[in-house]
């Protein structure tokens, strides 16, 4: 959205929406935030920069607090909200495509994605494949072609666990370039996405795959060639240059989102004045700022729209894991 009404005026008309029934509901007091994950990190920002985005624009009344709950991979953080918190109406909790993910393993066990309210997402950082800048391969289809003739010609350095999200991004890729024996493409595991990216750069491994904001630094040395963005457009600004997968041929999309889901059993009018005031948060100025600070890639989707987004990721991720044999 180019243009906007000033702030307070855009925020009444938002929490507005449903025909005066959001105003049925205001959040009163502290709200909190649970970040599923140590402090530091995607989580742990996700709730402390969107509090803080709250605040400033007066969309709650007192303060919003983080809370961090990490183990599990955000597991911990799903069951307290499911057993503990049902029919909190002031409770947030930070979720990403990790989440997702998780869910689509089983790794929540017994807990399903229809067991929260999926509030909604304001950003995404874009998975990338990148080379180091004397590879041989200078786009995404010549990268595949070698990996159809051969699975374990290529080897990927990521900052995810086998199975994890980074490791998955290069097979979302393969799989819609229709490459054969995916299970048999090498993926190494490194602690981040700084460690996988020094073993490209220092030619150890062919090729990284990861969330571009990762890899912004290596691409200004000149140390790094990203042969596709997994975006379904072309990034914005100084990364407009870097070719999508689908441009390419490749139908392949790999947001790794930042958002919102709350417990089960809050009202309609809680529920859509969350909707509401992501929206307004998402559409502010102040956010804005905060995305372009942080390397944060225009992602935005909200109330039935996102729960539909989050079903679809989920059984998208559940078949590709159960193909290379990470699940039954």
């Amino acid at each position: 959205m180019s243009t906007r009404a000033p702030l307070k005026l855009f925020a009444i008309a938002a929490l507005t929406l449903s025909a005066g029934s959001a105003l049925a509901f205001e959040p009163q007091g502290k709200v909190e935030c649970i970040a599923p994950s140590d402090p530091g990190g995607g989580w742990d920002f996700t709730c402390r920069s969107v509090g803080n985005v709250l605040q400033e624009l007066d969309l709650v009344s007192g303060n919003v607090q983080t809370i961090n709950m990490a183990g599990a991979g955000g597991g911990v953080a799903y069951g307290h909200t499911i057993s503990k918190r049902a029919g909190d109406e002031k409770l947030l909790v930070a979720a990403s495509t990790a989440t997702t993910t998780r869910l689509a393993q089983g790794q929540f066990p017994d807990m399903t994605a229809d067991m929260v309210n999926w509030i909604g997402a304001l950003g995404a950082d874009y998975g990338i494949i990148a080379v180091s800048a004397d590879s041989e391969y200078e786009d995404l289809p010549a990268l595949m072609d070698a990996l159809k003739e051969d699975p374990r010609s290529v080897k990927f350095a990521g900052g995810s666990a086998k199975g994890g999200w980074d490791h998955l991004k290069v097979l979302i890729a393969a799989q819609a370039a229709e490459v054969e024996n995916l299970p048999r493409i090498a993926y190494l595991s490194y602690n981040n996405g700084g460690e996988a990216l020094t073993q490209v750069i220092g030619g150890h491994v062919e090729a990284f795959t990861g969330d571009i904001t990762e890899a912004q630094g290596f691409m200004e040395s000149g140390d790094l060639k990203v042969l596709a963005v997994l975006s379904e457009e072309r990034l914005p600004g100084d990364l407009a240059d870097i070719p999508t997968a689908r441009e390419q041929g490749i139908e392949a999309i790999g947001p790794n989102w930042r958002g919102f889901y709350m417990p089960a059993d809050i009202s309609d009018e809680a529920k859509q004045y969350w909707v509401d005031a992501m929206d307004t948060v998402y559409a502010s100025d102040e956010w804005q700022s905060v995305m372009k600070q942080n390397g944060l890639m225009p992602f935005h989707m909200s109330a039935g729209e996102f729960e539909a987004f989050v079903t679809d990721q989920i059984a998208d991720i559940e078949q590709l894991s159960k193909d290379i044999g990470l699940i039954q």
